[in-house]
């Protein structure tokens, strides 16, 4: 780790009870009856393909790492046994134009995501966590653990690896529009996007998002009082200071948004996923968290504390699963 800057990265909060360990995403690869192999193909000279039990008797190594998921929390020193990446990459033979790695997942979607090739050396290919092995939920049989990254760059459910010359946006970044390099100290979670200013005047004025799907646009500040933002996908999307009294964003994807300062009293945030959401200094008095995702999501912090009363809907299950200091502060203010 680089000693001039934090181990905690900036809007990171910290778990550090080593047995919660959350899962974000699928919790178990595509269903097939296929033996496991993972394949090193494209620009190799000795393109590769091992039975997964094969890998298991190439010489493991243990490595203690910490963990940084985009949703904003972070586990220190969590220890990922097994064969360094470096190590199938050289048997396949890299061939001189070879300066990216695609890495491809056993999953339903398809996931994948590409890393440099420098960094992909840096990897581990994992087999087992805390000396166990690794669970379905968790990326087993086999996943791979990026250092320094997000850990949607530690691809779960690990099948092929493609040498390649150009970069590549695999699912998280071509679709939810994840940042591609994943660099939790420069808080590279998601890109930037945007609206043209009519469309978002427009939606302001209706009090109506329309179910689309927006990424890092700013309502800060807008009067949004009884906002129908149900189903909608507000990835990153900006609500400081906004005035949101009885907005409905039920089933809504509110991943990292930002709501700090706003008034939210009323508000439904039912089966949302807030994940990563700030809601420091909120008024959130009313407001409805039934059901919802809260791994990671702020209530307080730079902005102050956000304002609850007994008729705040957050239970104690979901509650348990905020960082340390965000759960002891919901326990205080809920009673």
């Amino acid at each position: 780790m680089d000693a001039a800057r934090p181990r905690l990265p900036p809007g990171q909060g910290l778990i550090r009870d080593a047995a919660r360990w959350p899962v974000v995403g699928e919790d178990a690869p595509r269903a097939s009856d296929a033996p496991w192999t993972i394949a090193v193909a494209g620009l190799a000279a000795a393109p590769r393909v091992w039975p997964l039990d094969g890998l298991r008797g190439w010489p493991q190594e243990t490595r203690t790492l910490d963990i940084h998921c985009v949703t904003r929390w972070s586990q220190f020193d969590r220890r990922f046994t097994g064969v360094p990446l470096a190590a199938l990459i050289d048997a396949a033979a890299p061939l001189p134009g070879a300066r990216f790695l695609r890495l491809a997942a056993r999953s339903a979607r398809d996931h994948d995501t590409c890393l440099p090739l420098a960094l992909a050396r840096a990897c581990l290919v994992a087999f087992a966590a805390e000396d166990a092995p690794l669970t379905p939920a968790h990326g087993g049989p086999v996943r791979v653990i990026a250092p320094g990254r997000y850990f949607y760059k530690s691809l779960k459910w690990l099948e092929r690896v493609e040498l390649r010359a150009d970069d590549h946006l695999g699912y998280w970044e071509s679709g939810p529009g994840y940042h591609n390099g994943a660099d939790p100290w420069a808080e590279q979670r998601f890109v930037t996007g945007n609206i043209p200013p009519d469309l978002r005047a427009r939606m302001i004025a209706r009090r109506s998002l329309g179910r689309r799907s927006l990424l890092g646009v700013d309502f800060s500040g807008e009067a949004l009082a009884g906002l129908d933002a149900s189903g909608a996908a507000l990835r990153n999307c900006a609500f400081r200071g906004a005035g949101l009294e009885g907005a409905d964003f039920s089933a809504a994807n509110l991943s990292n948004a930002d709501f700090s300062g706003a008034d939210a009293r009323g508000a439904r945030f039912v089966g949302a996923d807030v994940e990563g959401a700030a809601f420091d200094g909120a008024d959130l008095r009313g407001a409805d968290f039934t059901g919802a995702s809260l791994f990671g999501a702020s209530f307080t912090g730079p902005q102050g504390a956000a304002r609850l009363d007994a008729a705040t809907r957050i239970a104690p299950a979901q509650i348990a699963a905020l960082t340390d200091a965000q759960a002891a502060y919901l326990r205080r203010a809920l009673g």
